[in-house]
């Protein structure tokens, strides 16, 4: 839907927002409208399509640099000045609105060339029946949940995408088998046309052949001339040792496929580590909270403690241990690369909700005698 629209209000952001404050944008609103989060609602579909148009722009340091260019000369303004979308003929685009540019494209000066120009280094040329360009596939992004010791110790996890790719059968054209590819009414075959403001000229993707510059005579089954399909896909990751939340591996070639002939995009995971029921993680440290009775913190013991990779520990708890207190394992925590961390046993002194006559007797000597001091 590239046009004469304003990326930064699509995003809700200021013009002048960093880098940084565009992107946390982007990733909130990406995930309120995916169409994962919204099956089957075409207006979040429209919506998450605009959003990562805008994206792509405002989200890119040189196109936002030649984008802000554009803003500033006026081509976003609001000031009626003439009669809609015009064709490549001549003729008014269908849809067109009131209030859109009339004459040719006004150069921009400083090298910038024409605003059309610009706009098409921006976006990517499209002509069409002319040869449509090929177009590089779309990265996705998804988040991975990994189980805790996975992340720890390192392993294979499958993740299932649901990305939009070129339809296989009909090699994106949108027309079934045998059927003619005719030149578009709208666009003249040119794929894209033009709308103005104040003497500027932008262009856009013809919103009758849908960019392709050709309307089949009869559309392809399997994508309903749409040229595209939503597919399931399945993939497996590889976990590297010492992952942890937030952490992002880039599968170069594993996302969308590209159209027209492009490369594939890239599939960029970020690692959710699911909690763990015995550890908790400090950097590459290990923490087992273990409980003992009060006997045992009192007298001493021995404990059996489970590593992180199933074999057991023998822990020595001194008499007079307190609950909370640490005793370090060296060299059983999470390895990455070279490094290594430790495990710390923390001891949780539990204490018996009720006592029998017996046992009530004993811990009353036991504190008359001066055992229980505070």
């Amino acid at each position: 839907m590239a046009g004469a629209r304003d990326f930064y209000a699509v995003l809700g952001v200021s013009p002048t927002a960093t880098a940084d404050e565009i992107k946390k944008q982007y990733r909130k609103l990406a995930k309120q409208h995916h169409p994962d989060a919204n099956t089957g609602d075409a207006k979040a579909a429209e919506r998450f399509k605009e959003i990562s148009e805008a994206y792509g722009v405002v989200g890119d340091a040189e196109k936002r640099k030649q984008y802000d260019e554009m803003r500033r000369l006026g081509a976003f303004t609001s000031r009626s000045a003439g009669a809609g979308a015009r064709r490549p003929g001549g003729g008014a685009a269908a849809g067109g609105a009131a209030g859109g540019f009339r004459g040719e494209p006004v150069d921009l000066g400083g090298g910038f060339g024409s605003i059309s120009d610009l706009w098409s280094s921006l976006f990517g040329d499209r002509n069409g029946a002319r040869g449509r360009a090929a177009e590089a596939g779309q990265t996705v992004e998804t988040t991975l949940k990994v189980p805790f010791r996975t992340a720890a110790t390192g392993g294979r996890v499958e993740v299932k995408l649901d990305v939009v790719e070129e339809c296989g059968t009909c090699k994106g054209t949108g027309a079934a088998a045998g059927a003619r590819l005719n030149l578009c009414p709208e666009c003249d075959g040119r794929g894209e046309v033009s709308f103005g403001q104040g003497g500027f000229a932008v262009n856009r993707p013809c919103p009758l052949c849908v960019g392709r510059g050709q309307i089949p005579s009869q559309k392809c089954g399997p994508c309903s001339g749409a040229g595209e399909l939503r597919n399931a896909r399945t993939v497996a990751i590889t976990v590297p040792a010492g992952a942890d939340s937030g952490a992002r591996v880039r599968l170069k070639g594993q996302g969308a496929r590209g159209r027209g002939g492009g490369p594939p995009g890239d599939l960029v995971i970020t690692f959710q580590v699911e909690p763990d029921r015995f550890f908790q993680r400090e950097g590459l440290d290990l923490v087992a909270a273990v409980p003992i009775n009060v006997a045992q913190a009192v007298l001493g013991t021995t404990i059996s403690v489970k590593a992180l990779d199933g074999s057991k520990l023998a822990v020595k708890i001194p008499a007079g241990t307190g609950s909370g207190k640490r005793f370090r394992v060296a060299g059983q925590g999470i390895a990455k690369g070279a490094e290594r961390g430790d495990l710390f046993v923390e001891t949780q002194v539990t204490v018996p909700e009720s006592l029998t006559p017996e046992q009530e007797k004993l811990m009353q000597q036991f504190a008359a005698a001066g055992g229980l001091r505070y």
